[in-house]
């Protein structure tokens, strides 16, 4: 994707920009509030054409990314949707991924500006495969729709669309809902985003991607001794949590915000929204051995948990939150 990349979808009706790394597409159309609840009744769509999208072709293709990455793939049926991880030897999360496969190429979404990284890095990886990787980013745009997805699927309801179709697509999926209603709905539902609730040192057993983004009943991939030890012994060194934050102070900490309990510091804010229930809430790391009942202050904010990733089970299957 261009780093100029402006969403044609911006000059809908008050449109308003986003920001950081999501600055190319809408923040809301009005009203965040609003759309939340267009969202939660089922309708609308979201805009995410920011997003990098990479497919991988070639009949070896589901044998090949079952044999790299966190999840069993080798008989994944068409259109399922899937979610994906690409370890570091020793356990830490370097890519995502999000995905279908339609009986001829698996493809997959990943954050902005990442497909690159992750295409030199399987392109390495090929061998004797038969296999094709590609950036189909300038071809197909990324749109999540509550009316996709699937009961039971974590991590579905998001579509591609032919990037020049994408104002006819808006005409037909509307109405359009904004980055900050997506946000917060994904915040409630406990679902992280790599690189802005992660960091380098990020295991998948720390943020709930175990049965999620990872089976455990498959053959050997990189990283795997890491997540089946943590996985075995039930501690994680950290912990996802959900942050209700007092909403007497009109503002939201910033990303990588440290996170102090009694004068030391337990961790950092990742993303954090308004939600038209909750009120201001955010998705947080913080060590495994800081009680679940305490309360934290954010840069001055006064912040109560929600757990996600229970530190005690072995599974560190995230509740289903919302």
């Amino acid at each position: 994707m261009n780093s100029d990349y402006r969403s044609p979808l911006l000059d809908l009706p008050n449109a308003v920009s986003g920001d950081g790394i999501d600055a190319p597409v809408a923040s809301h159309y009005g009203s965040f509030t609003g759309e939340q609840r267009i969202l939660e009744a089922g309708d609308g769509f979201v805009d995410l054409s920011h997003r990098d999208v990479v497919r991988i072709t070639g009949p070896d293709r589901l044998t090949w990314l079952h044999s790299l990455t966190t999840q069993f793939l080798e008989n994944l049926l068409p259109n399922a949707p899937t979610a994906t991880l690409i370890l570091s030897p020793q356990g830490h999360v370097e890519h995502a991924l999000y995905g279908v496969d339609d009986g001829e190429s698996f493809t997959a979404h990943v954050e902005p500006g990442q497909a690159g990284a992750l295409i030199a890095w399987l392109d390495k990886m090929r061998f004797m495969m038969r296999v094709e990787v590609a950036d189909v980013t300038d071809e197909l745009a990324v749109t999540w729709r509550p009316a996709a997805r699937v009961e039971g699927a974590p991590y579905s309801g998001y579509t591609f669309v032919p990037r020049a179709d994408l104002k006819k697509y808006a005409e037909a999926a509307g109405p359009a809902c904004g980055m900050w209603a997506f946000e917060a709905l994904r915040i409630a539902r406990g679902e992280p985003r790599l690189g802005l609730d992660t960091d380098e040192r990020t295991i998948p057993n720390e943020v709930g991607w175990i049965g999620t983004a990872v089976h455990l009943d498959k053959g050997c991939y990189r990283g795997q001794e890491t997540v089946a030890r943590v996985h075995t012994l039930g501690r994680p060194p950290r912990r996802l949590t959900l942050l209700h934050l007092d909403g007497s102070d009109n503002r939201l900490p910033a990303n990588g915000t440290e996170i102090v309990h009694n004068g030391k510091v337990v961790g950092f804010i990742g993303t954090s929204a308004r939600h038209h229930e909750l009120g201001p809430i955010a998705l947080a790391m913080v060590k495994r051995n800081v009680g679940l009942d305490v309360t934290f202050d954010v840069d001055n904010i006064a912040a109560a948990q929600e757990v996600i990733v229970d530190p005690e089970i072995g599974m560190h299957v995230r509740p289903q939150l919302r």
